[in-house]
């Protein structure tokens, strides 16, 4: 049977991927919906795979308990690896993933504890240990004062909270999060983002969280992952993702491709032109960008459009819209001039002033 050693090693990636794929047959095309997938997630972190919808996330967090088989590759489970386990090696593997659905899979018929003894009773444990069980997660997760309610009188954050619960009883080393957060309002998926980033911390569990949307990536990830038609596109830190997106995909999901600017963008400078430039930067939360030294480097007069600044793991992340009234400016120099201040500067087009 697969054993789970207590004394983690944290040396050792929790989840190692290697060169996975997975092919699906739709009527007579095959569709190749993972692509040469590589990573290594980290012990007792929150791991977030962000993408478009059909990028591939959900088959991808689907195969790390099995409920996929992929096509060729391999994924371990610290040593074990997956396509090499018996049935009953699988079944026991799957008891240490917890899975926590976008539409919480509540059984409606059954109250709140009843919904979350239901793993318990399936496989088979004393009805003292259900008792504990139950109501130790339910605590967790502040509904114990639900615990004779039924789905249909919960609300949708609520209802996500017993599907946590459910997910926590078993005592799970990982927890996958399938889009846990697209189906309830802002005010419910901050609290139920809070409870998650509580639980990795108190009980130390890796979180593995697939989501379209960066604010949830921004709001609980140590890491994250872009997945692109199958492929993962970049990866990294939240905050140096979000400070240097690398591929328009990113940008696109950070919403950095939405402009809102006075004035209508040309792609060709003309004469007497103003280039306009956005100036990404990231610091230490303490060592804030000097303005006054950044402008100085264009030895010319820079008008200010818009900025930009977050706080992410301790990071400033910020940007800057600037006008130049020198549609020939060197990039180049300017770059090597403010390495220490920008860490990219992108030309976004010229615009004829006004008079």
């Amino acid at each position: 049977m697969v054993s789970f050693n207590s004394q983690i090693d944290f040396a050792v990636p929790h989840i190692t991927i290697r060169n996975l794929n997975k092919y699906y047959q739709v009527q007579e095309t095959q569709v190749h919906a993972l692509k040469d997938i590589n990573l290594d997630i980290p012990v007792g972190k929150v791991f977030g795979i962000i993408g478009k919808s059909g990028a591939g996330k959900s088959s991808l967090i689907r195969t790390l308990n099995g409920l996929e088989r992929i096509s060729d590759g391999s994924i371990h489970i610290h040593k074990d690896e997956l396509s090499r386990l018996s049935h009953a090696d699988l079944i026991a593997l799957r008891q240490r993933i917890g899975m926590i659905f976008q539409h919480f899979n509540l059984m409606s018929s059954k109250t709140v504890w009843e919904n979350v003894a239901l793993p318990l009773k399936i496989s088979n444990h004393s009805k003292q240990d259900i008792q504990q069980r139950v109501n130790e997660v339910l605590a967790l997760v502040g509904l114990d004062n639900k615990a004779d309610h039924y789905p249909s009188q919960l609300s949708g954050g609520q209802k996500q909270r017993v599907g946590i619960a459910r997910a926590l009883v078993h005592r799970p080393e990982i927890l996958l999060c399938d889009e846990a957060t697209s189906a309830l309002d802002p005010e419910s998926t901050s609290v139920i983002l809070s409870l998650l980033k509580e639980i990795n911390q108190k009980l130390g569990i890796t979180i593995v969280l697939i989501t379209h949307e960066m604010q949830v990536i921004r709001e609980i990830c140590d890491q994250v992952v872009v997945i692109d038609k199958g492929e993962i596109v970049e990866s990294g830190p939240v905050w140096s993702v979000f400070s240097q997106p690398q591929q328009k995909i990113t940008r696109e999901l950070l919403n950095l491709e939405q402009l809102d600017l006075p004035f209508d963008l040309h792609p060709i400078a003309q004469e007497n032109s103003q280039i306009i430039l956005k100036l990404r930067y990231e610091a230490q939360i303490d060592q804030s960008p000097n303005l006054k030294e950044i402008f100085a480097a264009f030895d010319q007069s820079v008008h200010l459009y818009q900025s930009h600044i977050d706080s992410i793991q301790g990071h400033l992340i910020g940007s800057l819209i600037v006008s130049v009234n020198n549609p020939q400016l060197d990039i180049h120099l300017i770059s090597d001039k403010l390495k220490h201040h920008i860490a990219q500067i992108e030309v976004l087009g010229y615009v004829q002033p006004t008079h």
